[in-house]
């Protein structure tokens, strides 16, 4: 049944996603008249549709993509003398129609996030402030370059004054390469240099701090010595046997240290302060971690409000630079072999990302939807020939030299990037069997 589940939920949201992507296409293409032969939900055998002028809208077999079929689309083909095909039109106008899909995802994107936030938008509850250190692990590469909880980062790779979100990004980037960072501690500059490591888990890089914030108690884990202890959602976390705490990451440290030893936990409820006694759990993570736990589920403390339609789609906007900003971050390091190709998930961990989202509320899915999205537009604008950006790439260069290229050259083009796309394809598919399978 979860399996079910799964694949139903990824077709919704990859059913969104196609159906958005290639209306750009069909839009773009009859906007400059060109004749359009077939709008496909999936690719391979029809099953069936319904014709509409010219154009056979359909269903086909296999639900992973779609496309929009226009005359004469590649050179040799039936049409492609056809004045109303693809390559009848002058070459401003193609690339266009082929930037049309991506950017309707782009759309999409900002669009949905932007309905999010008119209705619930977090804001993590000192987020505004600077850059502080709530926490850092012994021996990290944030130790190591001399970092200490509390101090304040003014200044990373060049960027000054830079927020957290900031500060995560370069972190990310920037595995197994010297990275410089100012920060102050009580009035003083501190300069150092910090090589973030390679985490083989997730693939990026890792300095081991984290920002300074307050703890909420999202959910209470049933039977387990939180709920006994009377703790509830809502609960911020303030000190652990007598120690404040700054950061999540510092109290699984501390819970690790105490290995499994009775705590004294400090909580703040209605404006007041309680202690209560509880016993930390062995939990088993996955096959590989296991970990002291209260039994709790901790977020960011944060506050929900309904921004107006200006300011959400601003922070819309703000929101999908970011994330543009570290799928590319995240793109370079893997050719620059500074990342781990292990962050790239294909369609299955897709699907596992789907229902869990759909199980968490609309929200979550929505929030889903509008990151693949994003991804899809950017994956899709990569200039590698059979994508979009591939085909905006050689229109270019044609536009430059002022002639078409030989069509023995684009069809050699053409099977490298299939192949590449394959090759691509097959690697995120392991990915994902890989991080299902045990050990």
């Amino acid at each position: 049944m979860g399996i079910v589940q799964n694949i139903w939920w990824m077709l919704v949201l990859i059913g969104v996603m196609i159906l958005i992507h290639e209306l750009g296409h069909y839009w773009a293409a009859r906007w400059f008249d060109v004749r359009v032969e077939a709008f496909s939900f999936g690719f391979g055998p029809r099953l069936f549709g319904y014709r509409k002028g010219e154009t056979d809208f359909r269903v086909s077999l296999i639900p992973f993509g779609g496309y929009v079929k226009m005359t004469g689309e590649q050179p040799g083909e039936d049409g492609s003398e056809d004045p109303r095909g693809f390559l009848g039109k002058p070459r401003w106008q193609r690339m266009i129609i082929a930037f049309a899909g991506p950017l309707m995802n782009i759309l999409l994107a900002v669009g949905l996030l932007a309905g999010l936030y008119m209705n619930r938008y977090p804001k993590v509850v000192g987020a505004d402030g600077p850059a502080t250190l709530g926490f850092v692990e012994k021996d990290s590469a944030a130790a190591k370059a001399g970092l200490a909880e509390g101090d304040v980062i003014v200044a990373i790779d060049g960027k000054q004054n830079p927020t957290w979100e900031e500060v995560a990004l370069a972190v990310i980037g920037s595995a197994n390469r010297p990275l410089p960072v100012l920060a102050t501690r009580k009035g003083e500059q501190i300069i150092a240099t910090m090589t973030p490591l390679l985490d083989e888990q997730t693939g990026v890089g890792e300095a081991g701090w984290s920002q300074h914030h307050e703890i909420q108690v999202g959910a209470v884990t049933p039977d387990t010595g939180a709920e006994k202890a009377g703790l509830k959602s809502g609960d911020v976390l303030v000190a652990l046997d007598g120690v404040k705490l700054g950061s999540t990451l510092k109290l699984h440290a501390l819970l690790r240290e105490g290995a499994g030893k009775p705590v004294q936990l400090t909580y703040l409820r209605d404006a007041k302060e309680t202690i209560v006694e509880i016993q930390p759990k062995l939990t088993e993570l996955d096959a590989k971690e296991k970990r002291w736990l209260l039994g709790v589920q901790l977020t960011p403390r944060v506050t929900f409000v309904a921004l107006g339609f200006g300011d959400a789609l601003n922070e819309s906007i703000k929101q999908n630079k970011r994330d543009a900003g570290l799928i590319l971050q995240l793109l370079r390091g893997i050719v620059e072999r500074r990342t781990s190709g292990k962050t790239l998930s294909g369609p299955i961990g897709i699907a596992r990302m789907s229902a869990e989202a759909a199980r968490d509320g609309a929200p979550t899915f929505i929030w889903l939807m509008a990151q693949v999205s994003l991804n899809l537009a950017i994956f899709n604008l990569l200039p590698i020939p059979i994508l979009d950006g591939g085909t905006i790439l050689m229109l270019l260069i044609e536009m430059l030299l002022r002639r078409d290229l030989s069509m023995q050259l684009k069809e050699t083009i053409f099977k490298l990037g299939f192949v590449f796309l394959m090759m691509v394809v097959a690697f995120v598919l392991y990915n994902d069997i890989s991080k299902i399978l045990p050990g």
